[in-house]
């Protein structure tokens, strides 16, 4: 009889045991997932929420933006409310922080790496679409403000024909031609 106490008591211990360790590896199994997961993965699953944070970039310029494409090294989304209209192209690299609601936070946190053709299209590649459309663009840099219509996209620059806002891309209104890196870039809109 005491036996079968004994036994039972252990039987006990051990399942207890091998619960707590479980729950262990599930955690430490979570930790490793997290710590694989990039901050264009936790963008790329708000952009499909279509979530709208708060970008701060490096200058502490603060952009609310209604997220909508993610690329390998870059974001857009149109300007929300308060900050005018348009659109927005900005570097991940030009990001000081991002202020986002706990929910959506949560919620990307949750998010899996990212196997779409956009976690593979560069800045290079959104830049050139703006070049193709020949729109007017503010472009933001390290170094100030700068207007104009994007000429040409180099791998690691572009070059910005800077004219008067309002006034059509011609040979004649062209104040300058800036080569701009794309390192300086912080953000693009139109």
């Amino acid at each position: 009889m005491r036996w079968d106490r004994l036994f039972d008591d252990l039987e006990g211990q051990l399942e207890q045991e091998l619960a707590a360790e479980e729950i262990d590896l599930g955690a430490e199994e979570e930790r490793l997932r997290l710590a694989r997961l990039s901050l264009r993965d936790r963008l790329a699953a708000l952009a499909r929420a279509e979530t709208a944070v708060r970008v701060v970039l490096r200058d502490g310029v603060a952009l609310p933006v209604r997220l909508s494409t993610v690329g390998r090294d870059w974001f857009a989304g149109a300007l929300a409310s308060g900050a005018g209209s348009g659109e927005v192209v900005i570097p991940l690299d030009a990001v000081a922080s991002l202020v986002v609601e706990d929910a959506a936070l949560l919620a990307s946190a949750a998010a899996e790496a990212a196997t779409d053709l956009s976690a593979r299209l560069g800045l290079g590649f959104a830049l050139r679409d703006l070049c193709r459309r020949r729109l007017a663009v503010d472009v933001a840099t390290v170094a100030g403000d700068l207007h104009g219509t994007i000429d040409r996209v180099g791998r690691d620059h572009l070059d910005l024909a800077e004219h008067e806002r309002g006034e059509p891309r011609r040979a004649s209104a062209v104040a300058r031609t800036r080569l701009v890196p794309l390192a300086a870039v912080l953000v693009v809109r139109w």
